[in-house]
């Protein structure tokens, strides 16, 4: 289909500590006992979408990265490592590699994306509108209720206001109107015109950016170099060119506009008569073919641009992997209602059991691992080659590689990273443990971020 696929997997990230470290980088956290990029690049495969580039920040990660995809995907895929420099957002990593996107349409998603949607079919839609931008949206209470991309736990309640609030059309095709976040709070005045003004046009706040895009490569390159500012493609390309469908209506329609100021908000002389007469306009199903002819009618001449939508069915799984309850959450669905994602067993080949010791549904005990007598695992994951003594109870919690569990421990609703030491009669709950840390013997935390200080 002529696309060019962009992963964009990031690094190292502040909201995942301790879990990330320079060893860990958050492409290669485990989900499930595998990579959470493995996730994306295998839905990659399986859509014979086999070339690609894969954007990591920071040179160290983009060497960890690129080995495991070499030992993981050797002869399946054609990728292309490029190492960006940190924190400089979507929108900066994409201009940093700009020279490589040679495509008529890109095709970009977040590598931390763990999800069933049919990257296919978005490309499809993409092609088939001959848009600027289509946007992949999922459904709210699959997605999870915030920006956090959590489901429960404390994330739930940290911001409560972090909905899209979005605008299509009567087919739900193109993307007619969409804020975020605390945009929303600022444009409350122009949200009650809106509400007003609609029409047709059918407002959606149950929808979710699902950090999956295609574009059309030039009108993308065009943005980035004029808009040296931008920095997320959510936040500020998608609405910069959701914006620019709309007022090139409104010149069209010979309504006035202001101009904008640096930070991309538009202001209007009497805006509730402008919002109107565009919704007016926008409500129509031929929205984007009003003005696709010269007045005389002698020439087709596209002057309005189409940003589309492509709506994921509400039975699709569709969540970001970029908080720690979004990490529990997503390990906890993927050995559960989301099994599908998996392409093997939930249990590996050849775990060590001692007696009386139960491992419930929804768990997965990595390969090599061992458990001594009288031990209980409730809705977990266990990685691979860890040591666990007897009497020890693993409840709602993610145990990584090569942990050793003494005699005793008690762990729920925890993250234990990889060569992690529990000494006997270790209780924790609702903790993170950082990579190699030692808890000793008898030791008891709850709410705790436990992790060896940084040379």
């Amino acid at each position: 289909m002529d696309f060019q696929v962009v992963v964009l997997a990031g690094g190292n990230s502040k909201s995942l500590t301790p879990l990330v470290s320079k060893d860990v980088p958050k492409p290669l956290l485990p989900v499930a006992n595998h990579p959470v990029l493995y996730y994306v690049l295998h839905q990659l495969e399986e859509s014979n979408l086999k070339d690609l580039i894969v954007v990591v920040e920071g040179e160290d990660a983009g060497l960890l990265v690129g080995a495991w995809i070499s030992g993981t995907f050797v002869d399946r895929l054609h990728v292309e490592i490029a190492a960006v420099p940190e924190d400089i957002g979507t929108a900066g990593a994409l201009r940093a590699i700009s020279h490589y996107l040679t495509a008529k349409d890109i095709l970009i998603v977040s590598g931390d994306l763990v999800s069933d949607v049919s990257l296919g079919a978005v490309a499809a839609t993409h092609r088939r509108h001959d848009a600027v931008v289509t946007a992949t949206l999922c459904c709210v209470p699959i997605c999870g209720s915030s920006e956090s991309g959590s489901s429960g736990g404390k994330d739930k309640t940290k911001k409560p206001g972090r909905y899209n609030i979005i605008g299509l059309d009567p087919r739900k095709q193109f993307l007619l109107h969409i804020a975020t976040g605390a945009e929303i709070e600022k444009d409350t005045r122009l949200q009650e015109h809106l509400l007003h003004a609609v029409g047709q046009m059918e407002i959606r706040s149950d929808l979710m950016d699902a950090h999956m895009y295609a574009f059309k490569r030039s009108v993308l390159q065009e943005v980035l170099d004029r808009k040296d500012t931008f920095q997320s493609l959510k936040q500020d390309v998608v609405p910069y060119l959701v914006r620019s469908q709309l007022k090139s209506e409104a010149v069209l329609s010979g309504i006035p506009q202001a101009e904008e100021d640096g930070n991309e908000k538009v202001s209007f002389p009497n805006n509730q008569v402008m919002v109107s007469q565009i919704l007016a306009n926008a409500s129509t199903p031929s929205f984007h073919e009003l003005y696709s002819m010269d007045p005389d009618g002698s020439a087709q001449t596209r002057k309005t641009h189409k940003c589309c939508a492509y709506i994921a069915s509400s039975s699709s799984y569709c969540v970001r992997l970029n908080s720690i309850q979004a990490f529990m959450d997503i390990n906890r669905d993927v050995t559960g209602e989301a099994d599908h994602l998996l392409s093997d067993t939930v249990i590996g080949p050849s775990p060590k059991l001692g007696t009386k010791t139960t491992v419930g549904p929804h768990c997965m005990l990595g390969e090599g691992s061992e458990m001594g007598d009288k031990c209980q695992v409730k809705r977990s994951v266990i990685g691979r080659h860890c040591r666990i003594g007897s009497h020890v109870k693993v409840v709602n919690s993610v145990v990584m590689n090569h942990v050793t569990i003494g005699d005793g421990c008690i762990i729920q609703g925890s993250v234990v990273c990889s060569n992690v030491q529990l000494q006997e009669r270790v209780v924790l709950k609702d903790c993170q443990v950082g990579a190699g840390f030692v808890v000793t013997a008898g030791s008891e935390y709850k709410g705790e971020s436990l992790a060896r200080k940084e040379k």
